[in-house]
């Protein structure tokens, strides 16, 4: 998974965000409201995004139009997955990483590691 340019990673957000098919011209007028911008940059940009696989797009007339091919959160994970192949103990990186979250997140951790099978703590009773 390569990382997101600064301008890719804009485009990015707003495409989550809106979460459907938009075209260039959409995503410049929303990119203009912040900075000043060329058409011939988004389309550039979403080209760019386009080959490495992130976005989609679909001929409708004589434009394209872009919807992200994963979602935000899978994007997140694919990175975090990316970062820790790259640790020689996947293992310490993940309780260094789990130790630094606030108690409301680890609690919905547990949460979502509940249906991936049992409980370590009640299998070691």
């Amino acid at each position: 998974m390569r990382q997101l340019g600064e301008l890719e990673a804009v485009v990015m957000d707003r495409l989550w965000t809106w979460d459907r098919p938009v075209p260039v011209r959409a995503v410049l007028g929303d990119l203009q409201r912040d900075r000043a911008i060329a058409y011939t940059t988004v389309m550039t940009v979403l080209d760019n995004l386009h080959r490495k696989g992130f976005v989609t797009r679909e001929k409708d007339g004589r434009a394209y139009h872009y919807h992200a091919t994963t979602t935000r959160e899978q994007h997140t994970a694919a990175l975090m997955e990316q970062v820790l192949a790259g640790s020689s103990d996947r293992g310490a990186a993940l309780l260094h990483f789990v130790e630094r979250m606030p108690a409301e997140e680890i609690g919905r951790l547990r949460e979502a590691l509940k249906g991936f099978g049992p409980d370590p703590e009640e299998t070691s009773r």
